[in-house]
């Protein structure tokens, strides 16, 4: 009796062994690869799976996507200048038999081509190019790598430069180039204003030679302006000061006049004494 409970007992323990080994789940984001005595029979869709101890294996396959950064590469430019370049890459598996039977080590493989293809791709770029372009450089890689893993099952959904670094001189050379360009745009927009300003200035003073009061009120706005401020600056407008030089002239001019008068009357004087004399004489004579 006691042997036949024993014996009861192991069969129930193997018996669920079995089924435990024999029972596989899969997730709703994999896909099971089943294998029959080396072969591949079908490929489990998420729900449970039955299958043969010792004789079946399954493999699950994740079909999400996965990120994968690439490490950072020294590469050389088409313009021969070093930078090291990042990136990060997204796949996902579409064929999960492909991807088990085809290539051994998906991810591994996929890191791999993709260092190959950035160091391929950046080195056929100028630096400016690979800085202003980065778009272009992605989808470059993309579609490289697209080309190579389809047949492994796999998809590149995405590939994006992550990190470019220059050298330090490189950095120093760029900012000196940034920073003469900022000047030459200062210098032409401050040419720009003073043809503004000089066209407007020019219109200015021919309505002033037209309305020559325009100049006058000016300069007492000016006057005026600075009046505001607590200073002992005197001002003397333009037009003053050419009035004071007319002025000088004037009296200038007004005191050669009266010299030359006082002189030509101090002439006739002496010419009329000069007759009263002859006549003198000849009354004497006579």
């Amino acid at each position: 009796m006691n042997a036949t409970i024993v014996v009861v007992i192991i069969v129930i323990v193997v018996t669920f062994l079995l089924f435990a080994m024999a029972v596989r789940v899969v997730t709703q984001y994999e896909r099971g690869v089943h294998f029959r005595l080396g072969r591949i029979i079908a490929v489990r869709n998420p729900g449970l799976t039955l299958i043969i101890p010792a004789i079946d294996r399954m493999t699950k396959v994740s079909m999400r996507i996965v990120t994968m950064p690439i490490q950072s590469q020294g590469i050389i430019t088409r313009d021969n200048v070093s930078v090291d370049i990042a990136a990060v890459a997204y796949y996902r598996v579409i064929d999960a038999e492909k991807s088990v039977v085809t290539i051994e080590n998906v991810s591994s493989a996929i890191n791999q081509i993709a260092q190959t293809t950035l160091r391929n791709v950046v080195g056929q770029h100028s630096l400016d190019e690979v800085l202003s372009e980065t778009a272009v450089i992605n989808t470059s890689i993309r579609q490289i790598l697209d080309t190579t893993t389809l047949d492994w099952g796999v998809e590149v959904t995405l590939v994006e430069l992550k990190d470019i670094q220059l050298p330090e001189s490189m950095k120093r050379a760029m900012a000196r180039e940034a920073e003469a360009e900022r000047e030459k745009r200062a210098k032409i927009i401050a040419a720009e204003g003073e043809a503004r300003a000089a066209a407007g200035l020019g219109e200015a003073s021919d309505t002033m030679m037209a309305h020559p009061l325009a100049l006058q009120l000016r300069n007492l706005q000016t006057l005026a302006e600075l009046g505001v401020e607590k200073n002992t600056t005197v001002v003397f407008p333009a037009p003053l000061m050419s009035a004071i030089g007319e002025l000088g002239s004037f009296l200038q001019r007004e005191t050669t006049s009266a010299e030359e008068l006082s002189s030509r009357g101090s002439n006739e004087n002496t010419v009329n004494e000069t007759i009263f004399d002859d006549n003198a004489l000849n009354t004497i004579r006579s």
